[in-house]
């Protein structure tokens, strides 16, 4: 009988616990929505002259919290969604600290590299949401899209 006892109170006790645990997981498994994209920019426009070069970055309209843009290379660029990955539901927002690294200590207290969107520092375990670009060098036009 008192095996039956401790056996029911295990049992009990992990039921209490597991939706808690259940809960932690589905906070960080949850998803970035993806937001239907195609823009496409005029690298000669003032508001993308920080883009002239490698090194540089830009803020775009778009996504699902707007999308932050960065030249690693000549014709090589980096096109992420800035809704940080840890606890989605809050709806964070990453901003460039560094030419390298994007964060939101204060909100979702993770950092990111710039060039590959893998978090760096912080809970966030997913990379940030990554665009396909594709640069008309002739034209001056980066194209950022996800279908």
């Amino acid at each position: 009988m008192q095996k039956l006892t401790y056996t029911s109170i295990i049992l009990i006790l992990g039921l209490l616990i597991a939706p808690g645990c259940r809960k932690d997981r589905d906070i960080q498994d949850s998803r970035v929505p993806v937001v239907p994209t195609d823009v496409t920019i005029n690298l000669n426009l003032p508001q993308y002259q920080p883009l002239a070069n490698p090194g540089g970055f830009a803020y775009v309209i778009g996504g699902s919290r707007g999308i932050v843009v960065y030249r690693y290379g000549l014709e090589d660029f980096a096109a992420f969604d800035r809704h940080c990955t840890f606890e989605v539901q809050e709806g964070c927002t990453i901003e460039v600290e560094e030419a390298s690294v994007a964060t939101d200590l204060a909100c979702c207290e993770s950092s990111f590299e710039i060039v590959n969107g893998l978090p760096t520092e912080g809970p966030a375990i997913r990379p940030l949401l990554r665009y396909n670009t594709q640069f008309n060098p002739n034209a001056n036009l980066l194209r950022i899209f996800n279908q």
